[in-house]
């Protein structure tokens, strides 16, 4: 490790605002002024914000995990941005001899306020999937292109909108001089599209967030800009490999057909973790479990074989109201039972297993800030949800500390031809600039 130190403005800005949930209290607003000023001022800076978008998403950053040259340009792109214009950043490079150059960076800036013992802290990351096949692109994925009011390009929603946001709402607040209550900072953090071990977990390692922070998280939202996420599921990702023996597709008695052994076992699966675990939190978008069987590997090249080796792989995302050990060992006991019945070797191995954190409150103060934040520049009231999806709030969570996740998306990530719409860009740059003045 290495450390080194087009919506309108805020007009007509009201001082209160109505009830956004239950243990939200109606409050005054303060610093109608500056609000106002910080919406003119993040206007008529619309087109530079663009054009930095632009530039920005020309530089390649696939999560060397998915076959990408990593965060490593897009840092540097960054870090000197910020340098530029003031800032003193701090970088922490975490060693991946993986990744072409052998480091993951993550950088950082902040704007000291009155009180200098907590921050508030808005986190978004640098990497991307890969462009999928091109096939299904209009446009050249790394060449952004705007168009009628979107920027398309891979990682123009997940996460390049929100890290263009949350910089310039901290560069807007720099250049009007505000005071702020607490210190008010970025983080733009490698490798959460594959299992931030390299990116937030190596940071919290590190201890570089203290329980009193307030941590925003803007990788997830919904087209209208209401939805504040507040808790996730857990996520539980396995591979079954099912091993029998190949002969010829004429002669079967002369083998064990590892195909067929690992389909039903994945229809077992299936039908049995689907069956059982069928409790529902009305606070998820999606209110139940889900455990989906998605990608197989290919065994034989060509039809007249029996394959001799099967593999496929769940994608599980369980409600907290579970334990993902208990999911497991439901896993573990259909594989013992199945390969004792076929006398096919079957292996387990969990590929990715987070759970679920502890939510965030509806009326915890991070919640309740940006649920003002949100409500007085999207004139919308804000609705408290849970997601399947996970971000890295989760990890935070898992830290005891309180964390929100929001955005203004039409959540196509991971999608051909991803986009951004450049009014949600400009629209949520203003909201995180808002927040700490409504503290």
């Amino acid at each position: 490790m290495f450390v080194s130190s087009f919506n309108p403005a805020l007009a007509g800005v009201g001082n209160s605002i109505s009830m956004l949930s239950p243990g939200v209290p109606q409050v005054l607003m303060p610093n109608q002024d500056l609000l106002a000023k910080v919406g003119s001022s993040v206007d008529a800076d619309a087109q530079r914000i663009q054009d930095f978008f632009v530039k920005m998403l020309r530089i390649k950053a696939v999560n060397p995990r998915m076959g990408g040259q990593g965060e490593a340009e897009r840092a540097l792109f960054l870090e000197g941005f910020l340098k530029e214009q003031g800032f003193d950043v701090t970088r922490v490079d975490v060693k991946d001899s993986e990744s072409p150059g052998g480091i993951r960076p993550s950088i950082s800036a902040k704007i000291e306020g009155r009180n200098r013992k907590r921050s508030l802290w808005l986190i978004s990351h640098m990497d991307t999937v890969p462009e999928g096949s091109r096939d299904l692109w209009k446009t050249d994925p790394f060449e952004p292109t705007v168009k009628d009011g979107k920027i398309i390009a891979r990682g123009a929603e997940d996460n390049g909108q929100s890290l263009a946001a949350s910089l310039f709402a901290l560069l807007t607040l720099k250049q009007l001089g505000a005071e702020l209550p607490f210190d008010v900072g970025v983080w733009f953090v490698a490798d959460e599209q594959f299992a931030s071990n390299y990116g937030i977990k190596a940071l919290l390692q590190r201890r570089l967030f203290r329980k009193e922070d307030l941590v925003i998280v803007p990788d997830a939202g919904t087209p209208k800009g209401t939805d504040i996420e507040i808790a996730e599921k857990g996520l539980l990702w396995l591979k079954v490999t099912t091993e029998g023996k190949q002969v010829h597709a004429s002669l079967p008695k002369k083998g064990l057909n590892a195909h067929r052994v690992g389909m039903k076992l994945a229809l077992d699966l299936d039908e049995t973790l689907n069956g059982k675990y069928r409790k529902r939190n009305s606070l998820y978008d999606y209110p139940v479990s889900s455990f989906e069987p998605t990608k197989i590997e290919a065994n034989v090249g060509n039809v007249n074989t029996v394959p001799g080796l099967d593999v496929f792989y769940f994608d599980c995302r369980v409600l907290p109201e579970y334990d993902l050990d208990d999911v497991e060992k439901d896993i573990k006991a259909r594989v013992s039972q199945y390969s004792r019945k076929y006398g096919a070797k079957i292996t387990y191995e969990e590929i990715e297993k987070e759970p679920a954190g502890p939510a965030t409150t509806r009326d915890s103060e991070v919640a309740a800030l940006l649920g003002r934040a949100v409500s007085k520049v999207t004139r919308a009231k804000p609705r408290f949800t849970g997601i399947g999806g996970q971000t890295v709030g989760n990890l935070f969570r898992r830290e005891g500390i309180p964390t929100a996740v929001w955005s203004t998306i039409d959540e196509v990530p991971h999608e051909p031809n991803e986009y951004s719409r450049i009014a949600n860009l400009i629209n949520d740059t203003k909201v995180f600039a808002s927040i700490p003045l409504l503290a």
